[in-house]
């Protein structure tokens, strides 16, 4: 799979901050990958110095197997990393159609664009009528007129409604269904879960975890179970090689598995025992779950 930007134990200092710490990331075509972390983490840093609008203090990143110049490869690339900025007096239209006479790009990307994050009915409106959430949708649209081979969104949904948040996940997942790779960076754990296949995580500009999301959030999970004596299930759950720890809450138990173990296997076993569950279900960690533990295991 093809490698659209390396970034090689990257640091960035300012002053006796050391805002970026070692940072190593792959990321291939056609994947959405997700940087997490708090505010301060390093995560804009780490972009603008991808981007070429901040200056490193040490490591090596580079985009497209190293095949061209920077400044050439960002051609290559769509951005957004401050909060939409167009002209407030023009329309949607109009502001995208400059874009396209300063880059050299077709009017005509301008409507299948528009379409694409969904403000065609808007296209004459002008962008001070705009909501938060339509001008961030527009900000899309303008990073999307090259089509580019990567998108990169720093905070996509900071400070949207439900409603625009929501909106804003679609058309991310649409754009990836599209072939387009994407690098969004977020401090929201629920953002990232649901559209990222992949997330670097980061806190204090130190690296905590990068891979895959599912990777992160499968281990081995753990089972749900109730039955009509919670007592002798979890005396006989004791007994079943694989689980790690038992819980009960709210009249429910809670089997953490150290092994790969099937519902029909856990429920076979149950039922040969005599014991009859009006409930089971197999549930995997949340990556918020995740998150807190390699958190809570790091000292900060």
């Amino acid at each position: 799979m093809e490698t659209i930007l390396s970034i090689e134990n990257l640091n960035k200092r300012f002053g006796p901050i050391h805002a970026v710490k070692n940072v190593s990331l792959e990321i291939k075509k056609g994947n959405v990958y997700g940087i997490l972390g708090p505010n301060g983490s390093g995560k804009s840093t780490t972009l603008g110095i991808v981007l070429n609008v901040v200056n490193k203090t040490s490591g090596n990143y580079s985009w497209f197997g190293g095949t061209m110049q920077t400044h050439e490869a960002l051609k290559k690339v769509g951005a957004i990393i401050e909060r939409p900025n167009f002209y407030p007096y023009m329309t949607a239209r109009e502001n995208l159609e400059l874009v396209c006479k300063i880059k050299d790009i077709p009017y005509t990307k301008v409507r299948e664009k528009l379409e694409l994050v969904g403000l065609m009915d808007r296209e004459n409106s002008k962008f001070s009528t705009f909501s938060l959430g339509m001008k961030q949708r527009l900000a899309i649209a303008s990073a999307l007129l090259n089509d580019p081979e990567i998108l990169i969104l720093d905070e996509p949904t900071n400070g949207l409604d439900p409603q625009g948040i929501h909106q804003i996940r679609d058309i991310i997942k649409l754009i990836a269904s599209q072939g387009t790779t994407i690098l969004l960076a977020s401090h929201l754990l629920d953002e990232v879960e649901k559209v990222c296949s992949h997330v670097l995580i980061l806190r204090k500009g130190e690296v905590l975890y990068s891979g895959s999301v599912d990777a992160m959030t499968s281990n081995e999970g753990f089972f749900e179970l109730q039955c009509d004596d919670n007592h002798q299930l979890m005396v006989l759950l004791s007994s079943f090689d694989g689980i790690d720890k038992l819980s009960e809450e709210n009249g429910k138990v809670y089997a953490y598995l150290k092994k790969p173990i099937e519902s029909k296997e856990l429920n076979r076993f149950l039922f040969e025992k005599g014991m009859v569950l009006n409930h089971l279900v197999k549930r995997k960690h949340s990556l918020e779950e995740q998150f807190l533990e390699l958190t809570n295991k790091s000292k900060f």
